[in-house]
């Protein structure tokens, strides 16, 4: 039996973009709680960062994944928020940034159903819209956001041509585990349901 201080024995980082009210930047906030089911992304985000401020405003967002090259750029924006009052219960470790997009290095490039905008870097950009946000707790620490996907992009690397399915072979997605970031290892099977 073991005790362990957090569960992230393994989920892929999502770089989110979501629109600042009254700003004409974006935030970014990396965040390691999310999972899909068919068109739907849930995220587990914090009641302290600005994303789950910015959504409750404007139900807006891009769900961009980043591969294993973009690690450092990830880590360079990990310690600030974009809130510009720095909530109490962050401020030994966060630092406030208006400007992530300079300091992580990104690119931003114009999404085509939702205002806030793509990550270029990120080899996947999903625009999506917020169907229902749920509280994780009664302490209200966290909300479990449910986001319609809308329109998904890739880079034309990772497209097989004539198709819509993602080169598993060239696609390296970056993974938060135990507080470390790992990337995809070798296949090792191939579920029954697998369409190519």
């Amino acid at each position: 039996m073991i005790e362990p201080s957090v569960f992230y024995f393994g989920t892929p980082i999502a770089l989110l973009t979501t629109a600042k009210p009254g700003d004409a930047t974006a935030n970014i906030t990396p965040i390691s709680s999310a999972w899909a089911l068919d068109d739907t992304y849930v995220l587990g985000l914090s009641n302290l960062g600005q994303a789950i401020h910015n959504l409750r405003r404007h139900g807006e967002l891009v769900i961009n994944l980043p591969d294993a090259g973009l690690s450092e750029s990830i880590e360079r924006i990990a310690k600030t928020t974009g809130a510009a009052e720095v909530p109490l219960a962050k401020r030994d470790q966060y630092g406030y940034e208006p400007d992530k997009w300079t300091l992580g290095g990104f690119t931003p490039r114009p999404s085509e159903t939702v205002i806030p905008p793509r990550i270029a870097e990120c080899p996947v950009q999903l625009e999506a819209r917020v169907d229902a946000m749920t509280p994780l707790d009664e302490a209200g620490n966290a909300t479990i956001v449910h986001a319609k996907v809308l329109r998904t992009h890739v880079h034309h690397a990772l497209a097989l041509p004539g198709t819509s399915h993602v080169d598993l072979d060239a696609w390296k997605p970056i993974y938060y585990t135990f507080r470390h970031y790992f990337s995809q290892g070798e296949r090792v099977g191939v579920n029954f349901r697998a369409e190519h």
